[in-house]
């Protein structure tokens, strides 16, 4: 059976689709199970090796295939159907589980088994990541999209936090072979919310082109489409920015308040009450495109103003008060961007340019973070924060009046 969504544009809660709520569901025990095993797979690591060079590679293991296989599985999401391929990608991870459960209880979980498994892991995320956005779009009526986009951003951050704290809880509850086991039937209760989607996702017939071909087609897409290119600035700044400074918050705590690993763990909570009430936010807008990028430009400056807080944080409070605020802005301006994205994309080049966009969104962060803690080591964290909040500031007004947003907005479809 096959459900139509209906596109009254009075509906905003994505809550309002009966399918939404069963993906819904399923993705709150298939997001929290991916949270688990990944805090599970680091903590072995650590528990074997002691070494946080090896905790740092199964990291990078579980990251890399993000950065070169998204590409592929975009064109990938925009075959198939991406219901199916997000099955399959859970019950992989399902299996990676039962994998590490049965190494444990046979005592051959080594160092090589982690690697392995935290590779694997990582193919099955870049897999996942473009099906699951390809899909979301098919589940709610239009005008309810950035509803559709915040509500799977609280479900993500609220997981990201959960999904450690529960681990911890197992690995003392249970063995680390009985906590795989219980986090694989995790993966098997959130697929059978997936089983019971019924919803057309109209799929091409004819692929004829090659797998380079059909990813280059993405990239004219992009470069065709003023406001995707700007999105992808837009998500440029902010990795170089807001994301950075989460990436960096263990050391940005030691630096600043001498923070140990309690003062983290606070920060860390703080953080992610910011992302939840980010998502909450943006869950209650329409599908506009202007209102859209209005928020955007609005939580950059947002970010970029609370960052020079650090020149008067002095204790955890302060601090605690401008990491939560960032991580709102963070938050908005990520589902902004992926709902621009997703409003404005043909569902036949959906997953291409998404894919891509994953890759920035990931990819930014990372040379961010590293130029950041570079540059601190030097001069100190409050000068870096400072300088770079105040070149965010002065970027984003620029990009507002030479990207004349109102021409921008024209060339989107309605």
């Amino acid at each position: 059976m096959q459900r139509s969504i209906e596109s009254r544009s009075s509906c905003r809660s994505a809550f309002s689709s009966r399918i939404f709520c069963l993906y819904f569901g399923g993705s709150a025990f298939l997001t929290l199970a991916t949270w688990i095993t990944r805090f599970l797979i680091g903590w072995s690591t650590w528990d074997l090796t002691q070494s946080p060079l090896w905790v740092g590679a199964v990291s990078a293991a579980m990251l890399l295939p993000t950065f070169f296989l998204s590409p592929v599985f975009g064109v990938l999401a925009d075959r198939l159907d991406p219901r199916k391929g997000m099955l399959v990608a859970y019950l992989s991870e399902a299996v990676i589980s039962i994998s590490a459960a049965v190494a444990n209880f046979q005592g051959v979980f080594s160092l090589n088994w982690i690697l392995c498994l935290a590779f694997m892991l990582g193919v099955v995320s870049a897999a996942q990541h473009p099906m699951r956005l390809v899909l979301l779009p098919h589940l709610v009526a239009r005008p309810s999209l950035p509803s559709a986009v915040g509500l799977a951003s609280i479900t993500y951050n609220l997981s990201r936090i959960v999904g450690p704290a529960l681990g911890a809880w197992l690995l003392l509850s249970v063995s680390t072979a009985a906590a795989f086991l219980l986090v694989s039937a995790l993966f098997g209760v959130g697929s059978l919310f997936l089983l019971r989607i019924r919803v057309h996702v109209p799929r091409s017939q004819h692929h004829a082109e090659s797998i380079l071909t059909a990813m280059s087609q993405g990239l004219v897409v992009i470069r065709n489409s003023p406001l995707i290119r700007l999105v992808l600035i837009l998500t440029m700044v902010d990795g170089m920015i807001g994301r950075s400074i989460m990436e960096l918050l263990p050391a940005i705590s030691g630096r600043l308040i001498n923070g140990d690993a309690s003062t983290l763990a606070s920060l860390s909570a703080l953080a992610g009450l910011g992302s939840v009430l980010g998502g909450v936010i943006v869950s209650r807008m329409r599908g506009r495109e202007r209102t859209l990028l209005q928020l955007v430009f609005a939580s950059l400056l947002l970010s970029s103003v609370v960052v020079l807080m650090v020149a008067w944080v002095r204790d955890l409070a302060g601090l605690g008060l401008m990491i939560m605020l960032v991580s709102m802005a963070v938050t908005m301006i990520g589902t902004g961007c992926q709902a621009l994205i997703q409003v404005c994309v043909a569902d036949a080049y959906r997953g291409r340019v998404l894919s891509i966009w994953t890759v920035v969104s990931l990819g930014v962060p990372a040379l961010g973070a590293f130029f950041m803690g570079s540059v601190a080591e030097l001069v100190g964290f409050v000068v870096v924060l400072i300088a770079c909040a105040l070149a965010t500031a002065a970027l984003v007004v620029l990009l507002w009046q030479r990207c004349q947003v109102a021409a921008v907005l024209k060339g989107v479809t309605a």
